[in-house]
């Protein structure tokens, strides 16, 4: 077996930022969980193609939907692994949290297709949206990590197939869409970050009676 490289990057999701904002409750009504198709008796499945820290799977999960996580980088899905388990040993929400989540180590233009998926979430690497020091060094381990996402359009592509109700792109607020990709639906405008979404069809949950317009 290949032995990984130890990296100073950290995937905490009790700590930090996102520890925070899972204390503080964060709820249905930020632009991520509207993008992604929260609504009154609706709770989406996920899938998020583009793992990355995973902290976006996180706070979905937390807020009750099944999330996939791919990762096709070794390094990253290892610390990811090694982060949600130090979520699941504090137990309580956490572990609650933890328990919605399910980690794969794949390349998600081949996975995709197979697990025909609710809503994708895509990521890809772009120039950071933050210029502080920190997120510029965090950001410069993760792309040596990942590397800059080439077949970030591939793959768009192919979620876009593969998803039967909606595919959603993390895109930076003021970037241009992404070439040889079709006009979104909607946008999700936020701060330094905007979700252009994909929709295909309604989302209707085994338990909602009757179904929920998009977002």
């Amino acid at each position: 077996m290949q032995k990984l490289e130890k990296s100073p990057l950290i995937v905490d999701f009790v700590g930090g930022a996102v520890g925070h904002r899972f204390r503080a409750g964060e709820g249905r009504s930020q632009g991520l969980a509207k993008a992604v198709g929260f609504s009154r008796g609706v709770i989406p499945e996920v899938v998020d193609a583009t793992a990355g820290l995973g902290r976006d799977a996180f706070l979905l999960a937390s807020l009750g939907a099944h999330v996939t996580l791919i990762e096709r980088s070794a390094t990253m899905h290892a610390l990811l692994a090694e982060g949600l388990e130090r979520a699941r040993a504090e137990g309580g929400r956490y572990g609650e949290t933890v328990g919605r989540m399910t980690l794969i180590h794949g390349d998600s233009r081949e996975l995709l297709p197979q697990l025909s998926p609710q809503v994708v979430l895509i990521d890809p690497m772009h120039p950071p949206r933050d210029k502080t020091a920190l997120v510029k060094k965090e950001m410069r381990l993760i792309r040596e990590i990942v590397g800059t996402d080439p077949d970030a359009v591939q793959l768009m592509l192919v979620a876009l197939e593969a998803a039967q109700n909606r595919v959603v792109l993390k895109w930076p607020l003021r970037a241009e869409p992404m070439p040889g990709v079709r006009k979104p639906c909607h946008q999700i405008l936020g701060k330094s970050t905007r979700y252009d979404v994909f929709v295909k069809a309604k989302i209707v949950n085994a338990a909602a009676s009757e179904p929920h317009e998009p977002n």
